[in-house]
């Protein structure tokens, strides 16, 4: 438990310098995230001999951040997916060893975990950035630790077992529910203050409800896989794609819910 709490304040202070020191540190930050995690994923596939081309997830991460630091648009952001989409498919006819299997894992891997690294680094240049990770972190971390131990209390009916078979619904409906504390939190603070309440607690409550469908998402994989983590990389937490997996569904669907509100626009 000493090592999981020391791990976590070190990820935590990392994690924090490098997204408020600059726009371009949050961008490197989120695109180095991404890269451990394309590498994670691929190394782990090859236990079910598929060996999918790692090279073409890690073009596609660099490139996303290099069209988040320049600004560019959506169309640049489209055809930077279109590119990867080819050099996925690609991969499979120029490696005999990735074959079809191969191509169509890097192709998976494209779309997750690594487009949803490059909505990280995209929405971390703008305007509402900060309002966004706070709904998707705060909510998550607070939900995940409600989940858990309302689980331990109540839980009685099994989440989704096939998946996750410790996980309840008692324990999804209590992490679910403590996320709507933290949309009230934000909604008292100065920096929050153009956000109207119900849109903090909708927000909140939608974004840590996907984070939950985000972290089934990843357990999927690894039951697919046969793997308890991804890797031991994080000391008493697994891997980078074990602690990114809620957060990869919940920021974007933070800044899903602030934008259709029309905070930002």
């Amino acid at each position: 438990m000493k090592k999981r709490v020391v791990s976590a304040v070190v990820l935590l202070a990392v994690t924090g310098v490098c997204v408020f020191a600059s726009e371009i540190t949050r961008i490197l930050y989120f695109a180095a995230a991404g890269l451990l995690c394309a590498y994670e994923l691929s190394r782990n596939l090859e236990k079910l001999e598929v060996y999918c081309c790692a090279w073409v997830m890690y073009v596609y991460i660099c490139a996303q951040a290099i069209l988040a630091i320049f600004h560019l648009g959506p169309i640049a952001y489209l055809a930077c997916l279109g590119g990867g989409v080819y050099l996925a498919l690609f991969s499979g006819i120029l490696h005999k060893k990735v074959s079809g299997s191969g191509a169509l894992y890097t192709l998976a891997g494209l779309c997750y975990p690594c487009f949803l690294f490059g909505l990280l680094m995209s929405i971390s240049t703008g305007e509402i950035w900060l309002q966004t990770l706070a709904f998707g972190c705060l909510g998550t971390w607070t939900c995940d630790t409600f989940a858990l131990l309302g689980g331990l209390r109540f839980g009685k009916h099994r989440l989704a077992p096939l998946v996750s078979p410790k996980k309840s619904v008692e324990g999804a409906v209590c992490g679910a529910l403590s996320s709507l504390v933290v949309g009230l939190i934000l909604y008292l603070l100065p920096i929050f203050n153009n956000i109207s309440l119900p849109v903090c607690l909708i927000t909140a409550f939608v974004s840590s409800s996907m984070g939950q469908v985000g972290d089934l998402a990843e357990s999927l994989i690894k039951r697919m896989i046969g793997v308890k983590d991804f890797s031991n990389l994080i000391p008493g937490h697994g891997g980078m794609f074990d602690r990114a997996d809620s957060l990869l569904f919940a920021i974007p669907t933070a800044y899903i819910c602030l934008h259709i509100a029309g905070i930002g626009v």
